[in-house]
């Protein structure tokens, strides 16, 4: 049975949810693209000699290295402060600001516009300080 995310589960731990979620769909577009681009049997080898991939599917391999980068922080922000039982509302806003600007974050890198992507991401980085912050 499915968990109800509301229930048990503290706002912070809700919101590390759906970042990984997020970071699956963006794992999960680079991966359909290699198989629309390549082939499934070509993609389900060792990939020694692919060509080069699309500038979309390059993108999304970024897209989804940086969206790695930065789960690594959120999660370990996110269970410490949760294993050490620091809880506010600070630390809610900062995981929401942190899962939305990364929503952003995404549709303004696959959008390919200029100058605003680092705008997101900086955003996302506000958000992880606010739990750092609260643990300190």
């Amino acid at each position: 049975m499915g968990m109800n995310l509301t229930g048990a589960m503290t706002a912070e731990l809700t919101m590390l949810f759906w970042a990984v979620m997020l970071y699956f769909l963006l794992i999960m577009i680079p991966a359909a693209l290699g198989i629309r681009d390549n082939g499934a049997k070509a993609q389900g080898g060792p990939r020694d000699d692919m060509p080069e991939p699309s500038v979309l599917r390059a993108r999304m391999n970024r897209l989804a290295g940086n969206m790695q980068e930065n789960m690594v922080l959120f999660t370990a922000l996110v269970l410490v402060a949760h294993a050490a039982g620091v809880h506010s509302d600070n630390t809610v806003l900062g995981a929401e600001i942190f899962v939305g600007a990364r929503v952003a974050h995404a549709v303004i890198y696959i959008a390919g516009w200029p100058m605003i992507r680092p705008v997101a991401w900086l955003i996302s980085v506000i958000g992880m300080a606010m739990i750092a912050v609260e643990m300190m």
